[in-house]
């Protein structure tokens, strides 16, 4: 009897526990993940300290903002547009980088690229501060490298950096966080850094390699990185993922690609399906004229592959005898 009301009790605790396990596990989100787009970052104001440290004018602000989307892309809260889809828009609105953190402009990029929101940022701090001991030591300066002789040194770089999430609907700025990293070091090298830059020459450092994040310039960046990407992955929140339609029609079929007559200014972006359906009947209001309906015929779904402003190519996923004419619609949510 004993063993028998013992093995009901290991069942009853059985039962509770996975129950209390299935209700306390997080709900799984609905639909897609956010979309957004990340400007590179304004950098004017540091753009001075910056060449002092690397010797030539590097964008900083392009380094920080290909970081911070390694951050959001590895955290899986967001799904970040490629720079190059990015680049080839910009392109082609002939975007000025002194419009880099201007919501207003960003708001207009985003909606070309359809995604839910887009990021724009600014680097307000850049530099290190150096004291030097030691002989021929100059003392100490600000943002420099050294002033000169071989020593003890002891430095400490500073980056802050800021960034604000834009409705592209309205250029309200939906949230605004703040990043900042320090890093200091003694060193008997030159400048107190050591390593090398991971870069390629004529104004290019590589953010991402091992070899400049050892460096307390690139180590003071990450942590300002990561300092902002976590603040901003707190704001998905903030952000309403936007349903769009989209309404076109077969422009050509060619080499066994459908073309359509709408791209990213709709709201189109690659990835998106759509179907394709072939008009068979419109009706009129017999009183009007007006036509109140068009009754279609299914023919197939596709898939857009590339994306411009007025057009885009799509990869057929199921049907054939696609013609020129017939409707395209997407529904992305």
């Amino acid at each position: 009897m004993k063993k028998v009301l013992a093995a009901m009790i290991v069942c009853a605790f059985a039962w509770t526990s996975g129950l209390w396990a299935q209700n306390a596990a997080p709900a799984q989100t609905q639909g897609r993940k956010i979309r957004i787009a990340v400007m590179d970052f304004d950098y004017h104001t540091v753009q001075t300290n910056a060449s002092a440290i690397f010797g030539t004018n590097v964008d900083v602000g392009q380094g920080i903002a290909d970081l911070l989307v390694d951050d959001l892309v590895k955290n899986g809260m967001y799904s970040v547009i490629e720079r190059q889809q990015i680049d080839k828009i910009l392109t082609e609105q002939n975007f000025s980088n002194s419009n880099r953190a201007d919501p207003a402009s960003a708001a207009k990029i985003g909606k070309m690229l359809g995604v839910d929101a887009i990021i724009v940022g600014s680097v307000t701090e850049f530099g290190n501060e150096t004291k030097n001991v030691g002989v021929g030591g100059g003392g100490w300066n600000w943002h420099g490298v050294g002033a000169g002789g071989f020593g003890h040194h002891k430095s400490k770089a500073i980056v802050g950096v800021t960034a604000r999430i834009v409705n592209i609907d309205t250029g309200e700025i939906l949230a605004s966080e703040d990043g900042k990293g320090e890093s200091s070091r003694s060193s008997t090298s030159m400048g107190g850094f050591g390593g090398g830059w991971g870069g390629g020459g004529g104004g290019h450092v590589n953010f991402g390699s091992s070899d400049f994040q050892q460096t307390i310039i690139g180590e003071a960046v990450k942590a300002a990185t990561d300092q902002l990407a976590t603040g901003l992955e707190g704001d998905a929140s903030k952000v309403t993922v936007r349903t769009i339609s989209v309404n076109g029609v077969v422009a050509a079929v060619v080499n066994g690609q459908v073309v359509l007559n709408v791209g990213s200014g709709a709201g189109l972006h690659v990835g998106d399906k759509l179907t394709i359906e072939r008009a068979t009947m419109t009706i009129k209001d017999p009183t009007t004229g007006k036509v109140i309906r068009q009754m279609t015929s299914p023919i197939g779904e596709v898939q857009a592959t590339s994306v411009d402003a007025v057009s885009a190519v799509c990869n057929i996923l199921s049907g054939s005898d696609f013609k020129v004419g017939d409707l395209a619609q997407t529904t992305t949510q």
